[in-house]
C-alpha cells in the first residue's frame, strides 16, 4: 500500500507536523494530489481552494506558536456551513453563487486549532435527506461502489474521508446526517449531545435537534476533532460548560463486564437482512471482548412524531421565506417539509415537546442497567445513487423521503449522544455501521467504549 501521507491517521499527521518532522505544505500537497486522482469519480469535494490552502499551510510553517490540536491537517467544510471568501451554496440553486463574508463558529475553531481549510464537501439541497445529491453539483457516489449512494447529508464528507482526500471532516446531524453516511462509507460519525459543538447561526438557538459534530476514519481521530470544535459560546444557550480537552486523550475502555443493550430493529423497524447479518458478527465481537450483551428493544414510543414535528418546524422557521420566494428552484421534499411546518398547530407542538421529555427520560433510564445501547445505524445497505430515496425497506413501503432513516432519527429524538462505527461488510463489499448510544452528555464514555470495540471489528481503507 505504500506510506503516502494521505493514508496516515489524523493524529499521526498532526503530531508529525507539530514536531516539525513534516511540514503542513507536504501534508497538504499529498492530499491535493489524492483529490486530483479520485474526486472526479466520487464528487465529494465540490469547491476547492488550493492556492489559498497552500498559502495558509506556508503561514503555519512559519509560525512559532504552540501547535494546535489539528496542526497542519487539511479539512474540507460541509457546504451547509459558512466559510468566509469560499463559495457556500447549501446545495441550492438559490445560493449557487453565494460567498459568505464570515466564517461560522465551527470553522473559526478549526482554523484556530491549526486546520487548513481546502474547500467544501457536497450535501443535499439544504441538507434535506440522507442521500447526497443536488442540482448545483450533482450526486456524491459511494467509494465502495460508484453506482450507489454515499448517504447524507454529510455524504461528501464521508466519501472524502473514505478515499483519503481529507483526514478529518466536519458534519451536521438532524436525523442521521453524521451517522448515515458514516455507515455507508465505513467511517466514524459522532452526533454529540446538544450544546457540545455549538452554532451561533440564525434560527432557534434553543432547538436541540440539529447538532454539529466530527467525522473521521477512526474513533481516536473523531475524538481529537471533537476536542477542537467543542466548547461553549455565550450566544448559544444550550452550551455545555465543561472542559473538552480530555476528548483529545481518550483511551479504549475495556468492555469486559460491560453491559450492552442490543437492538436488532430500533423498536420494531424493518431492517434489510444483509445489515442484520453483518451486525450479528459485530455482536459476537463484543461478546468476545467480554461484554454482556442482552437483546433489548428500547421503548421509542413517540420518537417518530417528535422528530417529524420538530424537523418540519425547523424547516419552516429556517427556510420558509427563501423557498416561498422562488419555489420553482426548490426540491419538492423541502417544499413539503416547509408546508408541514406551516400547518403545525400549537397543540401538535406541545404534544411533541411532552413526548420528547418522556422519551428522553425513558431512554436515559436504560443506563441504570446498561453501559451502551447498540442498534443498526441504517436499515439498508447503500442504495442506487439514481434514486431519490428508498421506496421500500425489507419489503415494507416507505411513506416519505425520511421514513427509511428512522433507525437514526428515532435516536436523534432522544437527544442522547450516539455514533456510527464501521462494523463490517456485506458479501458484496458494502459497508454497514453499528450505532452506539451513550448516556446523557456521556461522549467520553461512548467514545472510549467505541475505541475498544473498533479494534475487534473488520476495517478497510479505500485504495
Amino acid at each position: 500500500m505504500g506510506d503516502e501521507l494521505w493514508r496516515w491517521s489524523a493524529r499521526r499527521l498532526r503530531n508529525a507536523v507539530a514536531a516539525r518532522q513534516l511540514s503542513a505544505v507536504e501534508v497538504l500537497e499529498s492530499h491535493l494530489a489524492r483529490i486530483a486522482a479520485v474526486n472526479e469519480r466520487v464528487n465529494a469535494i465540490v469547491t476547492l481552494v488550493p492556492e489559498r490552502a497552500l498559502a495558509d499551510a506556508a503561514a503555519l510553517l512559519r509560525s512559532r506558536g504552540e501547535p494546535g490540536l489539528l496542526h497542519g491537517l487539511p479539512v474540507a467544510v460541509k457546504d451547509l456551513v459558512d466559510t468566509a471568501g469560499i463559495r457556500t451554496t447549501y446545495g441550492s440553486p438559490l445560493f449557487a453563487d453565494h460567498v459568505p463574508t464570515e466564517d461560522a463558529l465551527i470553522v473559526r475553531r478549526l482554523r484556530a486549532a491549526g486546520a487548513i481549510v481546502i474547500g467544501k464537501t457536497n450535501t443535499p439541497e439544504f441538507g434535506a435527506g440522507s442521500h447526497t445529491f443536488n442540482p448545483v453539483f450533482g450526486a456524491t457516489r459511494n467509494p465502495y461502489d460508484l453506482t450507489r449512494s454515499a448517504g447524507g447529508s454529510s455524504g461528501g464528507a464521508a466519501a472524502a474521508l473514505a478515499t483519503g482526500m481529507v483526514p478529518i471532516a466536519d458534519g451536521s446531524d438532524l436525523g442521521g446526517s453524521l451517522r448515515n453516511p458514516a455507515s455507508f462509507c465505513s467511517v466514524v460519525g459522532l452526533r454529540p449531545s446538544p450544546g457540545r459543538v455549538v452554532s451561533t447561526g440564525p434560527g432557534d438557538a434553543w432547538d436541540p435537534m440539529s447538532t454539529l459534530g466530527p467525522m473521521a476514519r477512526t474513533v481516536d481521530d473523531a475524538a481529537l476533532l471533537l476536542a477542537a470544535i467543542a466548547g461553549p459560546d455565550p450566544r448559544a444557550p444550550l452550551s455545555i460548560e465543561a472542559s473538552v480537552e480530555d476528548f483529545a486523550g481518550l483511551a479504549p475502555a475495556g468492555l469486559a463486564g460491560s453491559r450492552i443493550a442490543w437492538s436488532d430493529t430500533v423498536g420494531g423497524l424493518p431492517v434489510e437482512p444483509e445489515v442484520t447479518q453483518v451486525l450479528t458478527r459485530a455482536r459476537e465481537a463484543a461478546v468476545g471482548l467480554g461484554a454482556i450483551v442482552e437483546e433489548v428493544e428500547p421503548d421509542l414510543t413517540g420518537a417518530d412524531e417528535v422528530f417529524e414535528t420538530f424537523r418540519s418546524l425547523g424547516f419552516f422557521t429556517g427556510l420558509g421565506v427563501d423557498v416561498r420566494r422562488t419555489p420553482s428552484l426548490v426540491k419538492p421534499e423541502v417544499l413539503e417539509e416547509v408546508a408541514r411546518g406551516e400547518r403545525l398547530t400549537a397543540q401538535q407542538i406541545v404534544r411533541a415537546a411532552t413526548l420528547r421529555t418522556e422519551l428522553f427520560r425513558r431512554t436515559q433510564a436504560m443506563f441504570d442497567d446498561y453501559d451502551l445501547i447498540a442498534l443498526p445505524t441504517a436499515q439498508v445497505v447503500p442504495f442506487d445513487v439514481t434514486l431519490r430515496w428508498p421506496s421500500t425497506v425489507a419489503g415494507v413501503a416507505m411513506e416519505r423521503y425520511i421514513t427509511w432513516m428512522r433507525s437514526c432519527s428515532r435516536i436523534s429524538a432522544t437527544t442522547l449522544p450516539c455514533l456510527s462505527l464501521p462494523a463490517g461488510f456485506t458479501p458484496e463489499g458494502l459497508p454497514v455501521g453499528l450505532q452506539l448510544v451513550g448516556p446523557h452528555r456521556g461522549e467520553a464514555r461512548l467514545l472510549s467504549a467505541a475505541m475498544a470495540l473498533e479494534e475487534a471489528l473488520p476495517r478497510t481503507f479505500m485504495p
